[in-house]
């Protein structure tokens, strides 16, 4: 009876432990990972300076972070990447920074003309969760092309066609769109 009891307690403790090293912030990041890669995932947390913090240090390439009602995004906004677009995704938020879209473009476009424009790493995916609410959010999911165009992959570069295209094509944006994603 008193090794039932004492192993009842020990099992409580234990769940109660997990239970309270769950944190929502990571939890909520996460959601834009693929299902199968959540668990080995590093997620960070953004700071204004464009800087960032580990709040999960994970095994594989992919990083998770939460990005609900920055600038240029949705009030709920997740999204993933391969670590090697750490620096993109920095340079990307000082971008957004700036209100006006026409002077965001233009910027980027500067930046793209004379070299800094940071590029992604090719083949990389970007996982994004998005929109007024979680229980709405829309997945949408891109892979970037840096430099791809028309040519150099035989896709399309506009949607009419109903199937994947480049965005951007021709730019260190470029990234195949992926529809209904």
């Amino acid at each position: 009876m008193t090794r039932s009891i004492l192993i009842a307690l020990g099992a409580f403790a234990l769940a109660t432990s997990a239970y309270a090293q769950a944190n929502p912030e990571v939890d909520k990041a996460l959601l834009a990972a693929p299902r199968n890669q959540r668990e080995t995932t590093t997620v960070i947390k953004w700071k204004a300076d464009g800087t960032y913090d580990t709040l999960k240090a994970g095994t594989n390439n992919l990083v998770c972070y939460d990005q609900s009602g920055q600038p240029t995004e949705q009030p709920f906004a997740v999204q993933c990447t391969s670590k090697a677009n750490l620096e993109r995704v920095a340079q990307n938020k000082k971008f957004e920074m700036e209100p006006d879209r026409e002077k965001r473009a233009a910027a980027i476009a500067a930046a793209e003309k004379d070299g800094t424009r940071i590029k992604p790493e090719y083949g990389s995916v970007f996982w994004n969760l998005s929109g007024k609410d979680q229980e709405t959010a829309r997945a949408h999911m891109t892979i970037a092309t840096p430099g791809a165009t028309t040519a150099s992959t035989g896709l399309p570069d506009h949607n009419k066609l109903g199937g994947a295209w480049i965005m951007g094509a021709g730019t260190m944006g470029a990234h195949i769109m992926i529809p209904g994603s």
